[in-house]
C-alpha cells in the first residue's frame, strides 16, 4: 500500500481519528492537507508529525458546514499539489441528550457539520476527481448510524446520511474511475471515552465481542486500505470497524 505522489484532503485531521488517519497515509507517502475547527496547536503538532514522516503538508482553518471554507480548503490541495486523489471526510461533532429534551439548536448542528460538511467535501472533491478520471472518497461514519443509540437521535442521524450519501454518490461516480465508501467504527479510545466512569466503561465493553475498544490506528488502516489501488473494485460499501458489535 503506497500513496507516494498522491494527495490526501482530511477533514478534522487535527487529532484523533483523523490525526491517525493523517499519519498513516503520510507515512505511506502522501502529501496531506487537512483542516481543523479551532485548536491551532493541536493542527501545529499534526503537521509536525507528518513532517517528521517526510510528507508535505497544509494545514487549513476551516468551518465544513461552509461553502466558502470548504474552497479554501480544495483550492488550496490543487495549488500547491496540482490534484486531489483522496478524500476522507472525518469532521463530526456531537451535541448528545435525549429526543425529547434535545433543544433544535443542537440537532442543527450535528447535522450542519456531520451530514452537510460531507456534502459539500464530496461535491467540491467529486468535481476535481471527475475531471482527473480518479478519485477515492472515504466517509467516517459510525456504529450509531447503522444500529442507532440512545442520546444521540442527531448523530445516529447524521451518521445514517452518511452512509446514504455514499450508495447514492457511488453509483452516480462507479463508471468515472472514481470510488465512494464508508467507514462505521465501533467505540474507539478517545478523549471522550478515556473520561468515562470504570462502572460505564466496563459496562461498554460488555457490548463488544473482542472486549476491547478499538484504537484509531485501526480505524486508520480501514481508510487507508479503502483508499488504495487495491480497493479499486469495492464502491458502495460500509466496513465496519467495531471489534464485532454489528454482529
Amino acid at each position: 500500500m503506497s500513496f507516494a505522489g498522491k494527495t490526501a484532503v482530511v477533514t478534522g485531521g487535527s487529532r484523533g481519528l483523523g490525526r491517525a488517519v493523517c499519519r498513516l497515509l503520510a507515512a505511506e507517502g502522501a502529501n496531506v492537507v487537512f483542516c481543523y475547527a479551532g485548536n491551532a496547536a493541536a493542527a501545529q503538532e499534526t503537521v509536525r508529525e507528518l513532517e517528521a514522516l517526510g510528507a508535505q503538508v497544509r494545514a487549513v482553518q476551516a468551518d465544513i458546514s461552509d461553502p466558502s471554507a470548504v474552497k479554501l480548503l480544495m483550492d488550496t490541495a490543487i495549488r500547491d499539489f496540482g490534484r486531489i486523489d483522496i478524500l476522507v471526510n472525518n469532521a463530526g461533532i456531537t451535541r448528545d441528550g435525549l429526543a425529547m429534551t434535545m433543544k433544535e439548536t443542537d440537532f442543527d448542528a450535528v447535522i450542519a457539520t456531520n451530514l452537510k460538511g460531507v456534502f459539500l467535501c464530496m461535491k467540491a472533491a467529486a468535481r476535481i476527481m471527475l475531471r482527473q478520471k480518479y478519485g477515492r472518497i472515504v466517509s467516517i461514519s459510525s456504529v450509531v448510524g447503522v444500529h442507532g443509540n440512545a442520546g444521540q437521535i442527531n448523530y445516529a442521524a447524521s451518521k445514517a446520511g452518511v452512509i446514504g450519501m455514499t450508495k447514492s454518490l457511488a453509483k452516480e461516480l462507479a463508471a468515472k474511475g472514481v470510488t465512494v465508501n464508508a467507514v462505521a467504527p465501533g467505540f474507539i479510545e478517545t478523549d471522550m471515552t478515556a473520561a468515562l466512569p470504570e462502572t460505564a466503561r466496563t459496562a461498554l465493553l460488555a457490548t463488544i465481542p473482542q472486549a476491547r475498544l478499538g484504537a484509531p490506528e485501526d480505524v486508520a488502516q480501514a481508510v487507508a486500505f479503502l483508499a488504495g489501488d487495491g480497493a479499486s473494485y469495492i464502491t458502495g460499501q460500509v466496513l465496519g470497524v467495531d471489534g464485532g458489535m454489528g454482529m
